[in-house]
């Protein structure tokens, strides 16, 4: 029972560092390709409100909103997950963090 457990295990560990590496071995052009349908999804999220924000639709500070937008809503998104070691904001360092009122 225990040599089936191990055979197991070793085998899912290996079939998931061969994923892994099929992963990080994309040629160029799939990251390309990859990279376009990412940015193509961009634009069909954020592009309309760039557009109603009275940026010319294709240009590049359109291009640039369209950007911006994301990043914004990613960070929103993010930023506000204290993580696992808690927050590192400006109030981590001036009491209350990690050294205390001390500091």
């Amino acid at each position: 029972m225990r040599d089936t457990i191990v055979l197991f295990i070793g085998r899912l560990v290996g079939m998931l560092g061969l994923a892994v590496l099929a992963v990080a071995c994309a040629t160029p052009q799939e990251k390309a390709a990859r990279m376009q349908a990412q940015m193509t999804q961009l634009i069909a999220v954020y592009g309309p409100a760039c557009s109603q924000l009275g940026y010319t639709a294709n240009s590049d500070p359109w291009r640039q909103c369209v950007l911006h937008l994301s990043t914004r809503e990613e960070l929103q998104r993010i930023g506000s997950n204290n993580g696992v070691y808690g927050g590192w904001g400006p109030g981590y360092w001036r009491g209350g963090g990690y050294w205390g009122p001390y500091w």
